[in-house]
């Protein structure tokens, strides 16, 4: 009896912060998103690179980009353009997070510059679609 009462009590300890993280259920498409931020950096984004600007940044410079991603060139390559130029841009089959994304999408690119001696790539961290380049 002591054995299935310790066994009880240790389930209900581990067991309960588990129940209390669950947050799953209905979300409103058409709700206001908010975020809670869980730690870091909460500040402005900083502004957004051109293609132009950032082929002078340095290397593994941060960088923000808008515009559109016009076709695949690689196995994870994409030609990405904006109102400056194009660069090639590598996105890891996970950082598409389940969108889908066509040409005639705006989006909004955040990774790590990659230059090498004659080239820049961006290597692509978070990808999101935008209602229109600012």
């Amino acid at each position: 009896m002591k054995k299935y009462a310790a066994l009880l009590a240790v389930t209900a300890l581990i067991s309960t912060p588990v129940l209390a993280a669950q947050n799953g259920g209905f979300v409103d498409p058409n709700a206001p998103t908010t975020s809670v931020q869980q730690g870091g950096f909460s500040g402005p984004n900083g502004t957004v690179a051109t293609v132009k600007q950032a082929q002078d940044m340095k290397d593994d410079a941060w960088v923000t980009m808008r515009g559109k991603i016009e076709k695949r060139v690689g196995d994870e390559e994409y030609m990405f353009r904006d109102a400056t130029g194009t660069m090639t841009v590598e996105i890891d089959d996970k950082r598409w997070d389940g969108q889908n994304i066509s040409p005639s999408d705006n989006v909004e690119l955040q990774g790590k510059l990659d230059k090498d001696f004659n080239s820049v790539e961006l290597d692509v961290k978070q990808i999101k679609k935008v209602q229109h380049q600012a």
